[in-house]
């Protein structure tokens, strides 16, 4: 026996868990033991659970089931639902089917405008006879180019072919986005295509009634008196043709705002609302494609599409809808 004190005695009382045998005999003995993986991550065996991972700051991973879930293709995505037709498809694949639809739309064209080269002479004499106000006293057309009449018939059949191709191609175009579309979108677009067809018809009638005699009983009595009229076929047939296209396009505008309000893309009264930066669209698309120095034609489109615009929303207000 040593007089001298036990310097564990002198320390005072241990606490539990100091000696390193009894922090070995605790962890021996608790329910989870961790292992070290080798890769700085410890494993925890927990008898009431899964085998987890961890970093020493938190849960890495399940050994148990290490790979992510993701929601099944229908299910509800941070609140979107996709369609049930979507389906995820190679880019190569999307532009396959794009150019092969556009070929059966430029195919329905070409089939419109080879049966309108049937009777392009007769056609076009009675356009020209028509659009002048003097009728069958009108200026008889001059030719400048030894390919102008035939040009001038190819462009007049043209017009056959566009109407022919047109609900070939909105038809087309909604196959292509049909696996993209809801059901509600599907019925809608499907509305979308006679009605589509019977706007662009009136929109040629609209340009060939009203706005092309007005338009060229102004060139008339503006050039009367300071030059002898002489028209160039080629030259007035692409006004008239540009004009009656552009005003079979301006005519959907009617649909456009249907489908988007019906969608729930806008409302009335946003598109009200902003009517005047609408206008302001209109008349500088109506400048930009329908090209006359003297602003008589762009004037007349612009004046149409506003005339479309607001027409739009006053029956959508009649009918209540906001």
């Amino acid at each position: 026996m040593s007089d001298e004190p036990d310097d564990r005695d002198a320390e005072g009382p241990r606490e539990p868990g100091d000696d390193p045998d009894e922090r070995r005999s605790v962890a021996s003995g608790s329910d989870s033991d961790p292992t070290d993986s080798g890769d700085g991550l410890t494993k925890i065996d927990d008898a009431d659970g899964p085998s987890l991972e961890t970093d020493g700051e938190g849960v890495v991973s399940d050994r148990h089931n290490p790979e992510p879930t993701y929601p099944e293709r229908d299910d509800d995505i941070g609140g979107i639902s996709t369609p049930p037709d979507d389906e995820e498809m190679p880019l190569a694949d999307h532009i396959e089917e794009m150019v092969l639809r556009l070929a059966v739309v430029l195919l329905f064209g070409a089939g419109g405008t080879a049966i309108g080269l049937l009777w392009a002479s007769d056609a076009i004499e009675f356009v020209w006879f028509t659009v002048f106000p003097q009728g069958g006293d009108a200026p008889p057309p001059h030719l400048y180019n030894p390919l102008e009449l035939w040009l001038t018939r190819i462009k007049i059949s043209s017009l056959l072919g566009i109407m022919i191709a047109l609900p070939a191609f909105v038809y087309e175009c909604y196959l292509f986005m049909r696996p993209g579309l809801y059901p509600n979108e599907r019925k809608y677009y499907l509305a979308a295509v006679p009605t589509s067809v019977v706007l662009a018809a009136g929109g040629m009638v609209f340009s060939y009634v009203l706005v092309l005699p007005l338009l060229f009983e102004y060139f008339t009595y503006y050039a009367e008196g300071s030059a002898e009229i002489a028209y160039a076929l080629g030259d007035t047939f692409n006004l008239i043709i540009t004009l009656t296209g552009f005003l079979a396009i301006v005519f959907q505008i009617p649909l456009f705002i249907m489908l988007a309000i019906m969608m729930g893309v806008t409302t009335r009264r946003w598109l009200a609302q902003k009517r005047l930066y609408f206008w302001a669209a209109f008349a500088g698309l109506s400048f930009m494609f329908t090209i006359d120095p003297t602003m008589m034609a762009p004037i007349l489109v612009a004046v149409t599409m506003i005339l479309l615009f607001e027409g739009t929303l006053l029956i959508l207000k009649w009918v209540g809808q906001e």
